[in-house]
């Protein structure tokens, strides 16, 4: 049976913000179907679907949901519309086409938990969208879907957009709380999670925009039809984003489990690289997942997956299992970034490194300084001073920063982590052979040229460097020392 889509079936329809479209199309019926049956009821029926999170962890909803305190009084729920990960920009299709598909899972959702109050967090970038999705709010209070008493239920639900002020970490769940209450948006030590302890401390759920959009087609299509797409552990559709220099970039909805290849090469898909033009590498899930090599490289002969190899890895198929054969991180925002034969592979580690460096909150130790190093030397190769040993640093680095060694408060560092971490030891060979070519003194040079006053002042007390022949050089204590300075002012003599 060929796939239908239904998270973009009003992509292309006339007047789709409309509420009239929408409830045309059988909008909010799902949502009168869920204000029949129990909060309880709804929760399990979202566990069965085994509905994960779509924002980028793959947690699933209902068993998140579940966590709530059974004798809470206040619940909120959080829509985490920050949509800041690179080149993600599913949320921001949906709500520019179907905003009440969105709403409707807001109410769908904030039965099943009793939330009393919902809040859209916004990207503050997202101007024409806020008003798009206003409008929407306006129309959805209006038809009774939200506000006293919801369609009969005696239920009720107010609901209010957000907006934030353009900050990545702000897509970490207590970032967000905290700057919905007004604050910096710094992420929360945790525990106490949200669940617990979240918006004004009080019991809160944090979905992402696309999972609550897939809400009211299990409820109007049924368990039946939602199990059946997708692959065994990632079930129902998924909206893929292609960017980068392909035939067609956009956003296309495909059963979890489509293969990085169909998505670049598909007839109903990107159609293709520019030129013919084959492929160096992708990022499958965003900036934070990690790369994977393309066609650029030979196949396996033997079939096998092996990351650590340099074989085509085009056949990954995105969902929530078979990318971590592949070493991602996990599937992330499912968002292609292709980079052709073409391009530098250092250019994709200076930005790449750029943008961790500049969207780290600083709380963090390591994830500040690191982040901030790791730019640092990412710059220096691309000006053609690089070491070899620049890439056995920038793998220790990465490897002691983040949640999964313990050392972070978000997992922002093991997002900034994954990706160079990858692209060093999937591509080392050029690396290499970038430096390779540098002149023999491009290091000391690049070094001279961008701090002269380390080396080309006079140094008289405290610190100076003699020239071992090494690429950097090594510190001296000369506090008692006799110094005799050449013509250059470096130092070519001490004497005790």
């Amino acid at each position: 049976m060929p796939f239908e889509p239904v998270l973009m079936r009003h992509a292309n329809v006339p007047n789709s913000t409309s509420i009239e479209v929408y409830q045309r199309a059988g909008g909010y019926a799902g949502a009168a179907k869920a204000l029949k049956m129990t909060p309880d009821e709804l929760v399990e029926l979202v566990k069965k679907a085994n509905l994960r999170g779509r924002g980028g962890a793959g947690f699933p909803a209902g068993m998140k949901w579940s966590f709530l305190p059974k004798d809470r009084t206040v619940t909120y729920l959080c829509v985490n519309a920050d949509e800041s990960e690179p080149p993600t920009f599913c949320n921001r299709i949906t709500i520019e086409t179907d905003p009440h598909m969105l709403l409707e899972g807001i109410l769908i959702a904030g039965y099943a938990t009793r939330t009393t109050v919902a809040y859209i967090y916004m990207r503050g970038e997202f101007t024409e969208q806020f008003h798009i999705l206003q409008r929407a709010v306006d129309e959805a209070y209006a038809a009774g879907y939200f506000g006293r008493n919801i369609l009969g239920s005696g239920y009720d639900l107010e609901c209010y957009i957000h907006r934030g002020a353009g900050a990545y970490v702000c897509g970490e769940e207590t970032g967000l709380i905290e700057s919905l209450e007004g604050k910096r948006g710094w992420p929360r030590i945790k525990p106490p999670f949200p669940a617990v302890e979240g918006a004004f401390r009080k019991p809160t759920v944090v979905n992402n925009v696309e999972t609550l959009a897939c809400l009211p087609h299990i409820l109007t299509r049924g368990l039946d039809w939602w199990l059946s797409v997708g692959t065994e552990n990632s079930k129902g559709p998924k909206m893929y984003c292609v960017s980068g220099p392909v035939n067609r970039p956009g956003c296309y909805e495909a059963p979890l489990g489509v293969s990085v290849r169909e998505l670049i090469y598909g007839d109903d898909f990107a159609r293709g690289m520019r030129g013919g033009k084959k492929v160096k590498a992708v990022f499958p899930g965003g900036l934070s997942m990690g790369v994977i090599r393309g066609d650029l490289f030979p196949k396996n002969p033997s079939g096998a997956i092996d990351p650590k190899a340099d074989y085509d890895e085009l056949d990954c198929r995105l969902d929530f299992d078979d990318v971590r054969h592949y070493d991602l991180l996990g599937l992330g925002t499912a968002a292609l970034v292709v980079i052709d034969e073409d391009t530098d592979i250092r250019d994709v580690l200076v930005n790449v490194a750029r943008f961790y460096s500049h969207e780290s909150c600083g709380q963090c130790t390591q994830c500040r300084e690191g982040t901030a190093w790791m730019y640092k030397i990412a710059q220096r190769m691309r000006a053609g001073a690089g070491r070899v040993y620049d890439l056995d640093l920038l793998q220790e680095v990465t490897q002691n920063m983040g949640m999964m060694p313990g050392l972070s408060i978000c997992g922002l560092p093991d997002g900034a982590a994954w990706p160079i971490r990858t692209l060093v030891y999937k591509f080392r060979r050029e690396f290499e052979a970038h430096i390779a070519r540098q002149a023999p003194d491009a290091v000391m040079s690049y070094a001279r040229r961008i701090n002269p006053a380390a080396y080309e002042l006079p140094v008289l007390h405290g610190r100076a460097v003699i020239d071992e022949g090494g690429t950097f050089q090594t510190p001296v204590d000369l506090m008692s020392k006799r110094v005799t300075l050449g013509p250059a002012r470096e130092v070519v003599a001490v004497v005790d």
